[in-house]
């Protein structure tokens, strides 16, 4: 019997109308960054989600550094940041010599706790990143409140999120500074890529100018008559983003919403299908938000073996992975906090593939391996002699 082809955990959506963009890039002679089509990006970018300003960077992980830049983060501060997620909100507050505080998450959604980031607060306390965990959004009007109550500065990490809302508004313009990912597993992607969203224009004047080695668009300079010689007054860094992603970007946003509504459809399928499966918890998403689907994660019981499932899945052509990261057992963060809910996330979420180029014959592949895996590893299974 033929072998079926793989299903990978992820796929880009590239296709005609990002080589035809890329293309356009390469016949104008500029295709570094802060250049023509990364200005009209950031206009792109700053019109959908209604925001004063929007910066390009190199990817998510430099616009958190730069918004923290901008907000004033100090050595010492204490930043309180979502635990169950990527790490890269704890390693920009590193990056600013201050101390990343773990707070816990819901146990249903995986975003981070109010509860757990109010008392976590501490007279060294000036902020909190939040992270819309794996493209649903947190709970911004909890969080928003507690934040102007301590006089703190609330940052969204919306890295999963480009499609996703919460209370009818866009991830991304959730909180004073949002921060996006254009990641080739996002629901917008130019293989990598962030930007900075921002609703004082002076936190995002501060990141561009910082984005750039602290001097600014080298593309407008050489359009000034004469010679005009930028001096460094701040320290900066080399976050561009080029000009061939932000052409990349500017196609891709334009297609959102179809990829999403693909992806809604491949979530709604996988839900349908595994709904009655008494190993696994299909994702929760609250009435009040949309789900971006960057990623789809169940939940296994505590007693299937995820690694072993995970090699059956594997072994079979089908992608996996371990959803997000309990920060704070992170080897780098050396912390003695517990957050006991993020920790148990960590060891039973499994992702599947998702993406917006998934058929339906695909995922139903999908979901009768991962059902008849969780059976054969689970330890209740084994301790009835059988499947369920």
């Amino acid at each position: 019997m033929e072998t079926p082809p793989p299903v990978p955990l992820v796929h880009a959506s590239l296709g005609e109308k990002e080589l035809a963009a890329v293309a356009e890039v390469f016949s104008s002679g500029w295709p570094a960054g802060q250049g023509p089509r990364g200005k009209a990006l950031e206009a792109q970018l700053a019109e959908r989600y209604e925001v004063a300003d929007a910066v390009a960077a190199s990817n998510c992980g430099a616009a958190l550094h730069l918004a923290l830049l901008a907000l004033g983060v100090e050595p010492g501060d204490e930043v309180i940041v979502a635990d169950y997620t990527f790490p890269a909100p704890a390693q920009a507050v590193r990056y600013v010599d201050a101390v990343p505080v773990f707070a816990d998450v819901r146990a249903d959604t995986g975003t981070v706790d109010p509860r757990s980031v109010a008392d976590l607060i501490t007279p060294r306390t000036v902020g909190v990143i939040a992270v819309d965990t794996l493209g649903v959004p947190a709970d911004y009007g909890q969080l928003q409140t507690i934040a102007d109550r301590h006089g703190l500065f609330l940052v969204e990490d919306a890295a999963c999120a480009v499609g996703a809302t919460y209370r009818g508004r866009q991830a991304g313009a959730l909180a004073e500074v949002g921060c996006l990912s254009f990641h080739g597993r996002k629901g917008a992607t130019s293989g990598e890529g962030g930007a900075l969203l921002a609703r004082d224009p002076r936190i995002g004047a501060d990141a561009r100018l910082r984005s750039s080695f602290g001097i600014g668009s080298i593309f407008d300079m050489g359009k000034v008559v004469g010679l005009p010689i930028p001096e460094f007054t701040e320290i900066g860094y080399n976050y561009k983003l080029s000009d061939i992603a932000a052409a990349i970007l500017q196609v891709q946003l334009g297609r959102v919403d179809e990829l999403l509504a693909r992806r809604n459809a491949v979530a709604a399928q996988y839900t349908e299908l595994l709904a009655d499966e008494e190993l696994l918890t299909v994702p929760f998403v609250p009435e009040d938000r949309t789900h971006a689907w960057q990623s789809y994660v169940v939940t296994l019981d505590a007693g299937v073996d995820r690694s072993a499932v995970a090699a059956e899945l594997r072994g079979q052509g089908i992608g996996c992975g371990q959803g997000a990261w309990a920060t704070h057992v992170q080897p780098v963060f050396r912390s003695r906090q517990k957050c006991p809910v993020s920790a148990d996330l960590f060891a039973r979420n499994l992702a599947v593939p998702m993406h917006a180029e998934l058929t339906p014959d695909q995922v139903e592949r999908v979901v009768n391996a991962l059902r008849g895996a969780v059976r054969t590893h689970s330890t209740a299974t084994r301790s009835t002699g059988g499947a369920a």
